[in-house]
Order: structure tokens, then sequence, then C-alpha cells
């Protein structure tokens, strides 16, 4: 954590981000914001992005305003050379003269638009390691005091990547993937309402609108391969997100555009913590998922068949860690040899696997199965083909 005097404490309140929060901190903006047009390219978006996560909800910036170190800015950047102090000055002197959010927000009438330049003012010296930074007081409401339609995104996700569009799109993606999680958890949605928003469609106008392409990339082949595309490559590669997207024509053109967004769940994932709301919600995501699959394996004929050759016991059947893996690891194995061999081919892998049963081990019944069975398919698909 940075040093700061009584002093600087006292009159300014000011709070300098720790190089070891970024992989905690996120972001916390205003859907109108999350759709609205950034006029600006990947570095003052991205600048924007981090001083935005340093905003501390529970004590608002005073005068707007928040502390940065550079030490955090050339981490967030991976700029390690010589000249990154120059490189420093010019992407905030682009910020300034070039960069504004495009913000549309819905009325009874319609749209009201508004041009906001983000942050006027930066102020930093070469004799310590303070960057002050003041947002406009216009863009405020769309990012402090959000009560509803706001959508919150880990700041390591943004830090990896390398395109304004992934950017943008990433941000998109969140915005309604957020509400899948909340609704699919608290209800007030049918079923399929639910689900659009984890397979949103957007018309391609919109999103051309949104990521600024109106007049760029006029080819659809060439905006598909450089914006859609390529941006969910970087989406895939470097954030809690996997996702595929299909074409929907109208007519002969290509009207809009659906995703399908998966999040990924990795051991050491740190963006969520205790005690917040986003973490809370993935959790109880999470053992919805656990009672789905609990529900599928109990209905199974392939749970009736292991408890008729004795692989399985009432203890595994009551336990749900062991019906959730079964149903999700080694069922969709069975399914495949079935397909092969018929669900007599299932009887006899699954009476073979009994009679070995002193290699079973009763405290990893799931992982067992799921070893004898992926040793076996290939066996069998090599058979087929001779």
């Amino acid at each position: 954590m940075e040093i700061i005097t009584k002093n600087e404490r006292n009159s300014n309140e000011r709070i300098v981000c720790s190089l070891k929060e970024i992989e905690k901190r996120k972001i916390v903006e205003h859907n109108d914001l999350i759709t609205s047009v950034a006029k600006m390219d990947k570095v003052p978006l991205k600048i924007f992005e981090l001083a935005v996560s340093c905003i501390d909800t529970e004590n608002l910036p005073k005068d707007n305003i928040i502390y940065l170190s550079k030490a955090e800015l050339f981490t967030f950047f991976k700029v390690d050379d010589s000249n990154k102090h120059t490189r420093f000055k010019e992407a905030i002197a682009k910020m300034q003269k070039q960069a504004y959010f495009e913000v549309r927000e819905k009325t009874g009438k319609g749209f009201e638009f508004e041009s906001i330049v983000p942050i006027p003012y930066i102020k930093w010296n070469d004799y310590n390691n303070t960057v002050t930074i003041e947002f406009n007081y216009r863009i405020m409401p769309y990012l402090i005091e959000l009560k509803q339609n706001f959508t919150q995104y880990a700041l390591s996700d943004i830090m990896e990547l390398n395109s304004k569009y992934s950017i943008i799109l990433y941000k998109w993606l969140s915005m309604n993937y957020n509400q899948y999680e909340h609704y699919s958890t608290k209800g007030g949605r049918r079923a399929e309402q639910v689900q659009a928003y984890r397979n949103p469609t957007i018309k391609v106008k919109e999103i051309r609108l949104i990521t600024d392409t109106v007049n760029e990339y006029k080819e659809t082949y060439h905006f598909f391969r450089y914006i859609v595309e390529n941006s969910l490559k970087e989406i895939n590669e470097h954030t809690h997100f996997n996702v595929t997207y299909e074409k929907v024509k109208k007519g002969r053109s290509i009207d809009s555009i659906v995703f399908h967004i998966e999040k990924k769940h990795r051991a050491d994932d740190n963006s969520y913590k205790l005690g917040d709301q986003a973490y809370i919600d993935d959790k109880k995501a999470k053992e919805e998922t656990e009672k789905d699959l609990v529900f599928q394996a109990m209905e199974s004929k392939y749970t009736k068949l292991l408890s008729e050759n004795f692989l399985i016991g009432m203890n595994d059947i009551m336990d749900t860690a062991t019906m959730a893996g079964l149903q999700k690891n080694v069922y969709p194995l069975y399914d495949e040899l079935k397909d092969l061999r018929g669900l007599n081919g299932v009887k006899d892998h699954l009476s073979y696997v009994a009679s070995k049963k002193e290699a079973y081990s009763k405290h990893n019944v799931a992982k067992y199965l799921k070893k004898a069975i992926e040793q076996y398919l290939p066996t069998v698909k090599r058979q087929d083909l001779s």
C-alpha cells in the first residue's frame, strides 16, 4: 500500500490504490454507459476503467478525485521500457484532447444524447509516485449511487484485453450475463427470458454503433473477422468468459448476432470475495446447477445400472457431489458408448467394471468410473474402425 502523510490524508482524504489489489478490484458502471459510444482508443479507455475501479462507493471521492500511482499504471499496462514516462504523457494528452463518451439515455419521448469528456483533469509530477485524476461531474451519476441497471466486472479481465473492441464487447456481454445470474437466482423473469440474457441477441447495426464502426469495416466479412471474431478470441483467452456466436439472417443480409456465454469457474479465481454480492450470486448459481445435475442423475437409467451392479450404494446416492459428478463427467461418456454399442454395451462394460472392483476406491467413485470408461471408449472406437 502507498504510504501517505497524515497531512495528505487529512486534507485530501486520498486513497492510493495498491498494486496488490488489482487482481481483486472490480468496476461498476451504469448500463447506459456500457451501451454508450466510446469515442476513444484502447489506452484512454483502459485508463478510465482503471480509474473507475478505484472509486469506493462506500466512501465517495471528494471533489470527484481519485489517486493512482504511476507504478500501478505502468503495471496495469505492462510497461517496463525506458520510454514509459513519455508514453504515459502521450496517452494522457490523447485522452484529454480526443476521448469522450456519447451516452444515450432512454426517456419517455425517445433518446437523450450527451457527449461527456470523462476525465478533464490529471496531475502528476516527476518527484513522487502519485497521479491525481478528477472525473467530470457529469460522468459521476453513471459511476456512483447505482441502485439498478448497473454492471459489475473484474478489472483483471480488462487489464488483459488489448483491443478497444474487445473491451467494449466484453462489457456488453458482462451486462447481459450479470442479468442472467441475477434473475436465475432471484427470479422475476420467465425461464426463456433468463436464458435470453445468457444467449443475448444484438442487431448488427447496434453492435456497429457501440463499437464505433458504423463507417469502418464496411465489408461484412471484414467486420466479423476483425471486430467480432478477434474480440471473442481475446475475451475467451483472457477473461472469465467463453463465448461463441451465431449469425442471424434476414433475407440475404445478416441482421443480428446471437452470443452464447459460458462462465469459467477457475480454482484460483479471486475476482469475487466472500461477502461480495457477486460472489454470493455466483455461489448460488453453482448450487442451483448442482441441484439440476443431481436431479438428472436420479432420473438417469445409468444410476439404476450402477446400483444393480453394486458400483454405487445408498451413501453415494445421498451424496450430492458424487451424483452431480456422475451426471456431469461420467454419464455423457456412457451416452457415447450407448451410441456405439447400444445399452447392452453399457451393461457389459459396467458388469466388467464391477468384476474388477478390488481396484475401486469408494472415496472417489465418480473419478474411478470416469477413468474406467475413458480407458474403454478408445478401444471400442478402434474396433469399430477396423
